[in-house]
């Protein structure tokens, strides 16, 4: 392998820092808002929500195996079952804006007891509910599993003694990890289609350490609130998939080219973007193409932050087709996207 010396190792890096001083762009980021991934009309519609994670007399043998096997107690998934559609019906109500949103109660609706979805409701099973208890959405929690595994070892530490002896002692570390799993099925019950089936997994992990297996198990000791916590958690961030939600992206905005251009880095740099904007459009009809080109495209930059995303995509496309800016094509396709997906959030607000 050859040898780089270090001072030609040095000039290396002074002029890879060079190429970055004189960069034509700089990154901004800017907040966007996208439509809901799950989307439900709430005005003046009823919700209902119902759990159906209590497994079915043929499969309740198998289902206390299972919770044998992963060291659940006997309790544990039915709490939390609770817990987690408590965390969904909280926030569907503070947040949706729907009619009501109410608990169904359907001893004869079970699944089998395990972490995977059972067999769709069928429309006849629907339809009879959403009659009874006038809804309009019927939210399943199809199935809850939570599985345990517990790591445990020894380790040998060093402890001082009197006259300051070290001698060495056993340390004993269990690890208690939890993972929920959660499966949901939206029905649309006037419709009659199915939503959204979806999964859901979050862990929760405890760690006790003792100079016996007794003092290091305790770190079973609260695992269960721990678990029920983490399940209320889970229905609020199922509850969050039916809510638009903002996301920052990035843009690339150029700021060399002209005097203007400078000036307008520094304004952009300040938040002053209308002002950047100003400077901009002066050089929209520039006699050199390349700098026309970037001015265009900044305007376009300066369009989307203003919210006016057909305004930027004719400028993009004015950087693109008239001056040839390759930056701008690409744009292009972002901005069409968004105006896309602004559509479609446009359409649930109405």
């Amino acid at each position: 392998m050859t040898n780089i010396k270090l001072p030609t190792l040095s000039l290396f890096f002074l002029f890879s820092i060079s190429l970055l001083s004189c960069s034509s762009t700089n990154l901004m980021t800017l907040r966007v808002t996208e439509p809901a991934p799950i989307y439900l009309e709430s005005k003046g519609k009823t919700v209902g929500i119902i759990n159906r994670t209590e497994p079915s007399k043929d499969t309740k043998t198998l289902d206390e195996i299972d919770k044998i096997l992963s060291l659940e107690g006997k309790k544990i998934d039915a709490e939390a079952s609770q817990r987690i559609i408590s965390g969904l019906q909280t926030e569907l109500i503070r947040n949706n804006g729907f009619k009501e949103v109410k608990i169904v109660e359907d001893s004869s609706v079970k699944n089998s007891g395990l972490d995977i979805f059972p067999a769709a409701l069928s429309w006849e099973t629907i339809t009879k509910m959403a009659q009874q208890n006038n809804i309009d959405y019927l939210l399943e929690l199809s199935f809850l599993d939570t599985d345990t595994k517990v790591d445990y070892k020894t380790t040998t530490s060093q402890a001082s003694a009197i006259g300051g002896l070290k001698i060495p002692i056993i340390e004993h570390q269990a690890t208690v990890n939890t993972i929920i799993k959660n499966g949901w099925r939206i029905y649309d019950t006037q419709n009659k289609i199915i939503v959204d089936e979806s999964v859901l997994h979050k862990g929760v992990t405890s760690v006790g350490r003792g100079i016996n297996p007794a003092k290091a198990i305790e770190a079973i000791v609260g695992r269960k609130e721990s678990v029920l916590d983490l399940s209320y958690k889970n229905g609020q961030e199922y509850a969050y998939k039916t809510l638009p939600y903002n996301i920052r992206v990035s843009r690339d905005y150029y700021v060399r080219g002209t005097p203007n251009f400078e000036i307008a880095k520094r304004r952009a740099q300040s938040g002053n973007w209308d002002g950047a904007a100003e400077l901009w459009v002066k050089e929209v009809n520039n006699s050199n193409p390349k700098i026309a080109g970037r001015a265009c495209y900044n305007m376009a930059i300066s369009s989307e932050i203003n919210g006016n995303i057909e305004k930027a995509i004719e400028w993009a496309a004015k950087s693109y087709s008239d001056y040839g800016d390759k930056l701008a094509l690409r744009y292009i396709n972002v901005l069409k996207n968004r105006a896309h997906r602004n559509n479609i959030l446009n359409n649930q607000k109405q």
